[in-house]
C-alpha cells in the first residue's frame, strides 16, 4: 500500500483518537521510552525558564512526556489531526501548556515561533511529505545551541528488524486495528516505517540540515533495533555566543 499523506492521514488519526490510547497502552514500555527519550534530551533543571515545542503530540503522550521529566517548562504542544488534539487538551494539564492545531509544514500560519530552546518530534517524521522541510522548519525555531529530540520508528536496517516489525504490525496491531474500524492507518504505520529512513541514514539525514552533535541511541525491549531517540544540537553559526 501506498502511506497516507496530508489531509488524508490527519483525518486517518481523527477517525483513530477514540482509540489510541488504548492502543498504544498495550505496546509494552510506550510511556517509558517517551520518557527516556525526553530524558535523553538532558536539559536542566527541571526545566525551568525553558520553552518547549512538542512537535506532533498526539492526544498528548509526548506531552505528558515532557511534562513528566521537565515539569517547570513551558510546552507549546502541536498536532495536525483535530481529532487527536481534541483528546490531548482534554485531558487534565497543570499551567504551562497550550495546544495548537496545525501540520508540521504550517507552523508560523498557526502563531508558532520561536526561539525554542528545545523540540521534541515523537513519531513524525515518516508521518510528513518532506521530512527536510520540516527539519528546516525546525531548526530556524531552535535558539542556537538548541536541542532537539526525535523519538521514531526507524529500523536499523538488518533483515531481522524488519520481520520483527512486520510480525508485530501484522500478528498483532493490524487485527486489533481492524475490529476498531482504523486498518487503514495502522496499515500505513506498518509500510510507513519499512518505507522511511533506517537509524543512520536519519542521523544524517539530521546533520545535512544544519544539526550536529547528532547521535541515534536504541530503546529496549522489543523495539532494540525498531525504534529510536536521536537527539542533535542547532550548531552555532559564526559570531553567534556558545
Amino acid at each position: 500500500m501506498t502511506p497516507l499523506r496530508d489531509e488524508r492521514l490527519a483525518a486517518a488519526f481523527d477517525h483513530a483518537a477514540r482509540s489510541y490510547d488504548t492502543l498504544v497502552a498495550a505496546n509494552p514500555g510506550y510511556h517509558a521510552h517517551l520518557r527516556r527519550s525526553v530524558r535523553r534530551l538532558g536539559l536542566p533543571g527541571q526545566g525551568r525558564g525553558l520553552r518547549l515545542l512538542d512537535l506532533g503530540c498526539g492526544t498528548g503522550a509526548s506531552t505528558a512526556a515532557l511534562r513528566s521529566v521537565l515539569p517547570a517548562a513551558r510546552v507549546t504542544a502541536v498536532d495536525a489531526s483535530a481529532g487527536m488534539l481534541r483528546r490531548a487538551a482534554a485531558k487534565p494539564w497543570a499551567d504551562g501548556v497550550t495546544f495548537v492545531h496545525a501540520p508540521a509544514e504550517r507552523l508560523s500560519e498557526a502563531g508558532v515561533s520561536g526561539p525554542f530552546d528545545a523540540v521534541f518530534a515523537a513519531y513524525l517524521f515518516r508521518n510528513v511529505t518532506d521530512p527536510d522541510a520540516v527539519l528546516a522548519a525546525v531548526r530556524g525555531l531552535l535558539r542556537p545551541g538548541g536541542r532537539l529530540g526525535v523519538h521514531e520508528y526507524t529500523l536499523r536496517g538488518r533483515h531481522a528488524d524488519r520481520a520483527v516489525w512486520t510480525l508485530v504490525c501484522r500478528g498483532i496491531v493490524q487485527p486489533v486495528a481492524t475490529l476498531l474500524g482504523d486498518g487503514p492507518l495502522y496499515r500505513h504505520l506498518w509500510r510507513s516505517v519499512l518505507d522511511f529512513d533506517t537509524a543512520g541514514r536519519f542521523a544524517r539525514r539530521l546533520g545535512a540540515a544544519g544539526l550536529d552533535q547528532v547521535r541515534a541511541l536504541p530503546l529496549p525491549g522489543w523495539q532494540t533495533g525498531v525504534t529510536h531517540t536521536f537527539v542533535a544540537r542547532r550548531a552555532y553559526a559564526p559570531g553567534e555566543e556558545a
